[in-house]
């Protein structure tokens, strides 16, 4: 298995080879325009408002690690939803993939290991940014992209799995609007938690997306733990591992039964 899902990864890597140039640019622009806008901009009314004087940091410094992990969880979107739609669909190059020795989980781990692949990069560059802006140390950086990666892969493997399901590809432009963008805003990202709506509140504690920005300001910044990071890794593990065998089983009856 683990042969047959390298080969998939092999894949991905080649693919990207011949098309990084369409997102490399915005790899590194969105990052510096998302803390120009918001970390430098927004940041300065929120500073002299005194918006995150309770946490004694500027809220630049408060907002770049969330980004990191809103950055994972919707690059991982990304990849989990067309390029698997293509692969079913459009293109069929899992059918034609199916047709060699390579197995559906190997389609799968090999598919969710290039997003692993991708996600390094790209939270990568956004670290490598938050620290040019002076939100964190290079160490800390550095610490918080690992929890930044797992953050995607619980995105990335129930998405896939969602995608796989779908006959038509209107469902993915349903799960950004109604999904991706509401957990950007109300998971942590730009403002804590604890100042949604009561009855809001207990919803965005069983959001992955809450726990990555957790972990990646906590490690990032220093700062002491929202939830044990025993527990919202295991959280985030949880989501992985089911979403991956859904994603299978999924695959399975869409391509093989």
């Amino acid at each position: 298995m683990l042969r047959g899902s390298l080969r998939v990864v092999e894949v991905g890597a080649r693919v990207y080879r011949r098309t990084w140039r369409g997102s490399v640019i915005s790899t590194f622009l969105n990052p510096v325009l998302y803390l120009l806008a918001m970390g430098v901009g927004l940041g300065q009314l929120v500073d002299e408002g005194g918006g995150t004087a309770t946490l004694d940091l500027p809220y630049l410094t408060f907002l770049a690690p969330g980004l990191l992990a809103a950055t994972a969880m919707q690059t991982a979107a990304g990849e989990a939803s067309s390029p698997v739609m293509a692969g079913i669909k459009w293109r069929k190059t899992y059918e034609a993939a199916l047709a060699t020795p390579i197995s559906v989980t190997d389609l799968v781990i090999g598919h969710l290991g290039w997003i692993t692949v991708r996600l390094t990069f790209v939270t990568g560059v956004f670290a490598l940014i938050m620290t040019l802006f002076g939100a964190t140390s290079i160490t800390e950086g550095l610490l918080s992209i690992p929890f930044a990666v797992l953050t995607g892969l619980a995105f990335a493997a129930p998405i896939t799995a969602y995608t796989a399901r779908l006959k038509r590809e209107t469902g993915l432009a349903m799960l950004f609007r109604f999904g991706i963008v509401p957990l950007f805003l109300f998971s942590g990202t730009f403002f804590p938690i604890e100042q949604l709506p009561d009855a809001i509140e207990p919803l965005a504690y069983a959001v992955p997306l809450y726990h990555g920005v957790a972990l990646c300001r906590s490690f990032a910044l220093g700062l002491p733990f929202e939830v044990a990071p025993v527990i919202s890794v295991a959280y985030l593990l949880v989501w992985v591992a089911i979403g991956t065998l859904l994603a299978i089983r999924q695959m399975r009856k869409r391509l093989v039964l």
